[in-house]
């Protein structure tokens, strides 16, 4: 069994992601100035309606406040109906997403999106993949969600991440990028109407070789590797477990980002898309904040552990051999998330996630 071939990728559902994920939506309220900026150059005459896509919108939440400013941009310069396509891939939970857009999520009343003329929609394709009709799109939104892989290129029998990969398999999680950046340009290259643009917020590999999870301190995707390796040598898990356990990311660099749009012959250039801004930004976990103000460890533990749950549960359950039953599944699971906890709690300094970001903005040109 291949993590990549059976194991579905999806945030934890019932509304548990955008609970959980404070940093996530610090990061997509930095990008509202960018994605109003960008709305700012746009020809709003014509009478079809504004097309929105959300790519990779898990429960939705951490993206609503970006979404009510951009309605209120676009509603001050144009009365044409509005579409937002909120997509994600096929096992998302959408129902969450909806009772969250009529504000009906439980303990989030209130926080709908609702507004004349307004149309939601939500669509499980996968964003390597056209999503809305050619020329349609006018504003495409992504926010740490494209590092995730369209498949595995290799496995890791010592590390969990390509972050610790070495050789040839550095190599080959770098060329699957590579391909997938591509794919994803050239897919949303086809959906932009002319004059409209992307403004995506992806993970990388900044300039300084920060990544999600280390900024010089503990890094955790090594504590990952140690707590999962644990396992086997407890003799919970087995060798192919560790192995499968591999996530199919890839955090890009500035360089690799810019690549296809440095090159004025590439594909991407010339389907007609064009680099306008891109800079990399850290921001700070708000978890491990709240503990440098005081907050006692086991408070922050049991806060900053669910943030990586919410995200990583569903790739590490993934992982464990289908033949065993569910409920031991969910035990090792349980078992696993419970050791990070105790480790954070053990010995707070340094645990963190902080989260570092590439902010491009791209423009189609007529």
């Amino acid at each position: 069994m291949a993590a990549s071939e059976t194991a579905p990728i999806k945030m934890r559902g019932a509304g548990y992601y955008s609970e959980h994920t404070q940093g996530a939506k610090l990061v997509i309220d930095a990008a509202i100035p960018l994605v109003l900026a960008a709305v700012e150059k746009m020809d709003l005459s014509g009478s079809s309606p504004f097309g929105i896509a959300d790519y990779g919108a898990a429960d939705g939440g951490t993206s609503l406040a970006l979404h009510h400013a951009l309605i209120a941009a676009l509603r001050a310069r144009t009365e044409r109906a509005i579409t937002i396509t909120h997509t994600d891939l096929p096992h998302n939970d959408f129902s969450a997403l909806f009772r969250l857009l009529h504000g009906l999520l439980p303990g989030k009343p209130g926080l709908g999106l609702d507004a004349p003329d307004l149309f939601s929609f939500a669509s499980g394709t996968s964003f390597f993949r056209r999503i809305v009709p050619d020329g349609t799109l006018n504003l495409g939104f992504s926010a740490t969600a494209m590092h995730w892989l369209s498949k595995l290129p290799a496995t890791l029998a010592d590390h969990v991440h390509a972050v610790g990969a070495k050789g040839a398999a550095r190599a080959a999680f770098s060329a699957q990028a590579a391909s997938d950046w591509q794919a994803i340009l050239l897919a949303r290259a086809r959906e932009l109407a002319p004059g409209g643009r992307l403004v995506l917020a992806n993970f990388c590999t900044d300039e300084s070789g920060f990544y999600l999870g280390w900024t010089g301190a503990k890094n955790m995707h090594a504590t990952f590797t140690k707590h999962w390796q644990d396992l086997r040598a407890a003799g919970a898990i087995t060798d192919d477990e560790v192995r499968r356990a591999t996530f199919p990311q890839y955090y890009r660099s500035v360089a690799e980002f810019r690549a296809p749009f440095d090159d004025p012959e590439s594909a991407v250039s010339r389907a007609g898309l064009r680099l306008e801004d891109c800079f990399t930004r850290v921001t700070r976990c708000p978890y491990e904040a709240a503990f440098a103000a005081g907050q006692p460890p086991a408070e922050f533990a049991c806060a900053y552990v669910p943030t990586l749950r919410s995200w990583s549960e569903s790739m590490f359950f993934g992982a464990l051999d289908s033949a065993r039953p569910e409920d031991e599944r969910r035990a090792i699971i349980d078992r696993f998330y419970d050791s990070y906890e105790a480790d954070v709690t053990a010995a707070p300094a340094g645990h963190g996630m902080d989260y570092v970001h590439c902010f491009l903005t791209i423009a189609k040109v007529a």
